[in-house]
């Protein structure tokens, strides 16, 4: 009897010791594989699919056009579709002031947008100003020595580091930017007294102003009827932009003294960035390597060939052999625009 006893005590024993290790096998790979599989709350698993707007202000033929498409197709390749970009553009979200205000303020509607890189002037970026002063790249060449420098990244950080909440991805260009006017002008005398066009930007509000004509803030969506009807006689784009709009058809007039050169840049906001992983971010990151790159292989040659194309067309160009008086009209808002950034703004003159 006793041995009966012990024999049941043993093979309950036996059972219990099964089923406390059938749990701790059946419990423990599970409990890892949700600490595993399940992502931080701030970083989206890799596969997550997130969709970004993004706003320009010009039509896809353009050479900002053909850059953020470069980009988009880019980083889509690059993130296996985990990214997407909801590319608008022709100003179909408004204009430049328009974006950037909705960006600014919060909103969510729109995530990315290309704008020209002085744009952000107006909403504090001090550094970004820098680049809008007249005069002051030489060349193309003198332009791309300062995007590939250890200056760029500290440029585009900047809106991010002061609490504007979006930051840059990478610079381009689209040329250096032209006055063309509805009536003919063949030197800086021909301008006084016209009304030029501007966006609400206090540097090129003074350069108008220097050169002798009337600053016109006009949003960029209605310059051509602005142009026609007289509210304004000109106004300043580059090449490619000018006759991608049709302004030579309401102002068939361009004097080539290349003020600035158009630097562009690529902003996202803060909180658009945030939502990606860090892998993510790399291929952001790689995209706009490879979009900057694009941009510089297509602007000049583009320039070049519109340029052809629109003297073909009876376009009235003027060039300007001697910049020098320009410049020497400009001095006053160039002083004012550098003042307290002297040393930071010679060293982006001396990359020439």
């Amino acid at each position: 009897m006793k041995k009966f006893i012990a024999l049941v005590l043993a093979v309950m024993m036996m059972a219990t010791l099964m089923v406390g290790c059938g749990n701790s096998a059946s419990s423990t790979p599970a409990s890892s594989g949700a600490a595993s599989s399940t992502p931080a709350a701030s970083e989206p698993a890799k596969d997550e699919v997130v969709t970004f707007v993004y706003a320009e202000v010009n039509p896809l033929d353009t050479i900002v056009g053909q850059t953020d498409t470069a980009f988009k197709e880019k980083v889509e390749e690059l993130s296996g579709g985990t990214i997407k970009i909801d590319l608008q553009a022709s100003g179909v979200l408004g204009s430049e002031n328009d974006v950037l205000d909705t960006m600014l303020g919060g909103g969510g509607t729109i995530d990315m947008s290309r704008i020209s890189a002085f744009a952000l002037t107006s909403y504090g970026a001090e550094k970004s100003k820098l680049l809008s002063i007249p005069y002051t790249f030489v060349g193309r060449e003198h332009y791309w020595n300062f995007v590939n420098s250890e200056l760029a990244p500290e440029f585009l950080q900047e809106p991010s580091d002061i609490g504007l909440g979006v930051r840059g991805l990478f610079y381009g260009e689209e040329g250096f930017r032209h006055f063309f006017t509805t009536k003919p002008v063949n030197s800086i005398a021909d301008l006084k007294g016209m009304k030029i066009r501007v966006s609400n930007d206090p540097v090129m509000v003074g350069m108008v102003e220097g050169l002798g004509a009337s600053a016109t803030v006009v949003a960029f969506n209605e310059l051509y009827s602005a142009l026609q009807t007289g509210v304004v006689d000109g106004a300043e784009q580059p090449i490619a932009n000018y006759k991608s709009n049709a302004f030579p058809e309401v102002a068939a007039n361009l004097i080539l003294d290349g003020h600035t050169l158009g630097a562009i840049q690529v902003i996202i906001t803060d909180e658009a960035w945030n939502k990606l992983s860090a892998e993510q971010q790399g291929y952001m990151t790689e995209a706009a390597k490879y979009a900057s790159d694009f941009n510089k292989k297509l602007s000049e040659d583009a320039e070049n060939k519109v340029l052809e194309e629109l003297k073909a067309d009876g376009v009235n160009v003027v060039e300007v052999t001697d910049k020098a008086p320009w410049q020497e009209a400009c001095k006053d808002v160039i002083a004012s625009a550098t003042k307290g950034s002297e040393e930071l703004y010679q060293k982006i003159v001396d990359m020439q």
